[in-house]
């Protein structure tokens, strides 16, 4: 079983791609080279190879890169299932994970992120928790983008102190903003996302 996250830019042309770009590029490589594990294409939509476990976290830590820019944000769609074509580029592989996050992202409005799964029932109890996340995360700031972001590329091995030494913030900046976009309630719900995958993959 794999993921395959597929997204794309809101309002990509408002901030020159030079900002955004080399950001995007940055928590891609995390996760593999390009073409065969991500590609960035049509300017700006993109599609990336995953392990299941990690597909949620990789898309949040998307969102918190692009909504360090005003007025950017992404749509992104997660796709589990398998890998059946295997090709020198993710964007010409197939299989039935790739059919899933494809018909998950054409059925993307105005929610910025949904999953598609043969698991009819976690898709349904997840995308719900999706949505009540995204009123939160579709309405974070640029500077409580670029502290969430920080937090959950560290994960537990960084404090709010030093959040504050690397980001060169106040500790009580770091605090509010953690509270305020939520950070916490992500975490329980990564956490929740990862023990469901775990029991059925």
């Amino acid at each position: 079983m794999i993921a395959i996250i597929t997204g794309d830019v809101i309002n990509s042309r408002e901030v020159d791609a030079q900002q955004w770009m080399p950001e995007l590029k940055k928590v891609l490589n995390k996760y593999g080279s390009k073409p065969k594990t991500w590609e960035i294409y049509r300017g700006d939509s993109f599609q990336i190879e995953i392990t299941p476990a990690e597909a949620l976290k990789a898309a949040i830590l998307i969102k918190s890169t692009i909504k360090q820019f005003k007025s950017l944000d992404v749509r992104i769609a997660i796709g589990i299932g398998e890998k059946t074509y295997k090709s020198e580029k993710i964007t010409e592989s197939n299989g039935s994970a790739f059919i899933y996050s494809g018909q998950s992202f054409e059925k993307l409005k105005k929610q910025t992120l949904a999953i598609q799964t043969v698991w009819k029932e976690f898709d349904k109890t997840m995308n719900l928790m999706f949505s009540l996340a995204t009123l939160t995360m579709d309405n974070w700031t640029p500077t409580s983008s670029l502290i969430i972001k920080t937090a959950i590329a560290f994960e537990h091995k960084i404090n709010q102190k030093k959040l504050a030494l690397l980001l060169n913030k106040k500790q009580s900046n770091i605090s509010t903003s953690l509270k305020r976009g939520g950070f916490y309630e992500i975490q329980k719900l990564l956490f929740y996302y990862q023990q469901e995958i775990k029991n059925k993959c």
